[in-house]
């Protein structure tokens, strides 16, 4: 793909988010997704026609093919906007569920499920954290799967299962064989959220704020749930394998994410700046204190963004598992910096900050678990030094 190429598409992609989905924010806070759900759809099929729905996915299903280090470039963009992803059809965690069903979902899988999820007309979700066992812990899960005839009947209960009020299916990691190795235990599984023995429990309150739809976080239960052999996704015992492959492009996804919500944050810090007056003739930019916050805001972000697109560009020469140290690397500092860019801009902001007069208390409230999700940032810490030790002779556990 020519450089030009892409400049057009990012200044569309660019020019749809600021122009039109930004304008959709404030019904969005004061009445959730379902207050902007016609308007929504209407963007979407703007996003179809000119072909930018679901760009992360080959033509064959409708999306531009792009390579993760150029997709990234359009996920900054995205991330302008809560709504930007969703309206673009490259929202987590359906782009994760896509990209395991394209290279390891069967013909049949692919009819059924990434189909109609690549075309925007059903959602997923991802049902892998259990309540009663550490996420930090991958490998530690209660929930089932167990084989019977040529059905698989799964016993358990998960949460944080983002998405799945509403969602069409739910990918559900479950323990196959308890007595192998630890990495071989799980296995995925396909289980439309029809079935019987499929509950959403509830939308879990995060920091007060329930949600609804696609912008929420499920605790589901699994009670007696049965599905056929064929709702298995790859080789039995191959679930911790597939959740390592797909977790690594969406952790390039989620930190490309970052740093568009974080220079919109910055972009509203400096509007502040730039108008609020402390006395008449005197602005809040002309406060050292201020200066500072903005000049560490676009230092960290512009590392941030280098670090990933760096990241990003090995994943796509030598793959993800070559990259992994990498990936453990963006995970805790593009999370950090965000945590720090949007403390800085609701300090600016004072009281209003706080408020849902902007989109800045939104981010706050679910932006603070990117330092838990997709492994807390002690474990990717961890996982780097050790990376960074080994040539000393040194083999640290984690």
């Amino acid at each position: 793909m020519g450089q030009g190429h892409l400049d057009d598409i990012v200044d569309r992609v660019r020019a749809i988010v600021r122009e039109s989905v930004v304008l959709l924010e404030p019904d969005f806070l004061a009445g959730g997704i379902g207050a902007i759900a016609p308007r929504l759809g209407a963007l979407r099929e703007r996003v179809r026609e000119e072909g930018l729905l679901a760009p992360h996915l080959p033509a064959d299903y409708g999306g531009a093919g792009l390579p993760l280090a150029v997709f990234g470039r359009l996920s900054e963009e995205l991330g302008w906007s809560p709504l930007g992803h969703y309206v673009f059809n490259c929202q987590a965690p359906d782009v994760g569920n896509m990209e395991l069903l394209l290279h390891h979902g069967s013909a049949e899988q692919k009819d059924r499920f990434l189909r109609p999820l690549a075309a925007g007309a059903i959602r997923s979700c991802f049902a892998m954290t259990e309540p009663d066992r550490a996420g930090s812990n991958p490998v530690w899960l209660a929930t089932t799967a167990r084989a019977d005839g040529d059905h698989y009947v799964i016993e358990g209960r998960k949460w944080f299962t983002s998405g799945a009020d509403g969602a069409a299916f739910a990918i559900v990691m479950a323990v196959t064989a308890p007595e192998a190795a630890p990495h071989a235990r799980a296995s995925m599984f396909l289980v439309p959220t029809d079935t019987a023995g499929f509950r959403l429990v509830r939308n879990i309150p995060v920091m007060g704020d329930a949600g609804s739809g696609y912008f929420s976080h499920g605790e589901v239960a699994f009670e007696g749930c049965r599905v056929p052999a064929s709702a298995r996704i790859g080789a039995a015992g191959s679930g911790f394998a597939l959740a390592q492959e797909r977790l690594g492009p969406g952790r390039i996804h989620h930190c490309l994410r970052w740093v568009g919500v974080s220079e919109r944050a910055l972009h509203m810090t400096c509007e502040r700046a730039a108008q609020r007056e402390l006395a008449p003739g005197v602005r809040l930019a002309s406060k050292q204190a201020v200066q500072h916050a903005i000049a560490d805001s676009r230092a960290e972000i512009d590392a941030a963004r280098l670090l990933v697109l760096r990241t990003a560009e090995r994943i796509d020469a030598e793959g993800a598992k070559a990259a992994r140290a990498d990936v453990s690397l963006i995970k805790f500092f593009v999370a950090g910096v965000l945590d720090r860019v949007l403390d800085r801009a609701i300090q600016v902001h004072g009281a209003l900050g706080l408020t849902e007069d902007t989109v800045l208390s939104f981010w706050y409230r679910h932006e603070r678990a990117a330092r838990i999700y997709d492994g807390p940032d002690e474990v990717h810490k961890s996982a780097l030094a050790r990376h960074v030790l080994r040539p000393y002779g040194v083999d640290v556990e984690i």
